[in-house]
């Protein structure tokens, strides 16, 4: 639930809602003490309307207890697993469906090191523009912003346009995204990172399980949400296949090296003060190589 890349068949008239109350979890996050702050985006504030995010702070669980803790979650595992990309030579990060993303200007190891694209419907892209500039008085020379309407527009071709290149080491970002893609443009996308990419390049994203996977509660949440996000215009189109995310992966020339579940980033991230959050369990991360 980051960007606006929802594979919807009409065009969007207005920025994402999803994107700003993702920026809004990330805001709260952030004004939390040190000991207790699980992820860090100073800039998520600037990126939600006040009374939203005032509404969204007094009923943090509301619909779903623990949302925002497993979308905090996610961020940090990002934030980590992309900084560290970036120590092994990451040349070029592209953030799809980029949303209210900041990590562009809040992570110094990409700011000083890495090229950075941002693909995003022009709706919501107009919207972060007209933001980054507020903020740092001008657009950043290191981030080049790609608009594109992943439901009708070719983004490789526009990604190759704006300088993309296809021989530097890549991590594509696909947070909260693929989700709400229909197969065949996951398998587009797919199919242009792997064949556009350089040898150790990466995607990292998330997904939940099948509709009848886990126990009744983890059953009826995932439905609850499936309905909620429908409603909003933006339904949940992709799941974790029966055929196990790896062998999804194998079949589009990918490894899959790392899976996160939520019991390991509750022991990762939920200690101390932390340790009695509760989650909505129905999502894992997972990061995996070109072959």
């Amino acid at each position: 639930m980051a960007g606006d890349a929802r594979g919807t068949h009409h065009a969007r008239a207005s920025p994402s809602g999803t994107a700003e109350g993702v920026a809004a979890f990330r805001a709260i996050e952030a004004g939390l003490p040190d000991g207790e702050r699980i992820c860090n985006d100073p800039y998520a504030v600037r990126f939600v309307d006040p009374s939203r995010l005032a509404w969204i702070t007094e009923h943090p669980d509301h619909p779903f207890p623990g949302l925002r803790n497993t979308i905090v979650a996610r961020v940090r595992f990002f934030d980590d697993t992309i900084t560290a990309a970036v120590g092994e030579g990451l040349e070029q990060l592209v953030i799809m469906g980029a949303g209210y993303d900041s990590r562009a200007y809040r992570i110094d190891a990409i700011r000083h090191h890495v090229r950075v694209f941002e693909i995003d419907h022009p709706d919501t892209q107009s919207v972060k523009t007209e933001k980054i500039r507020e903020i740092f008085g001008e657009l950043p020379g290191h981030v080049t912003y790609v608009p594109a309407d992943f439901a009708t527009q070719d983004f490789g071709m526009r990604l190759l346009e704006c300088g993309f290149s296809k021989t530097k080491k890549t991590l594509f970002v696909l947070e909260g995204l693929l989700m709400y893609l229909p197969l065949p443009a996951i398998d587009a996308m797919l199919s242009f990172i792997a064949g556009n990419s350089a040898r150790g390049s990466s995607i990292l994203f998330d997904c939940s399980p099948r509709t009848g996977a886990g126990g009744a509660p983890e059953r009826d949440a995932r439905r609850e949400l499936r309905d909620h996000v429908a409603r909003s215009g933006e339904p949940i189109r992709f799941v974790v296949p029966p055929e196990g995310i790896g062998a999804f992966l194998a079949e589009r020339q990918f490894s899959l090296i790392r899976t996160v579940t939520c019991a390991d980033y509750e022991n990762m991230y939920f200690h101390g003060k932390n340790k009695d959050r509760v989650f909505y369990r129905p999502l894992t991360f997972f990061h995996a190589v070109t072959r």
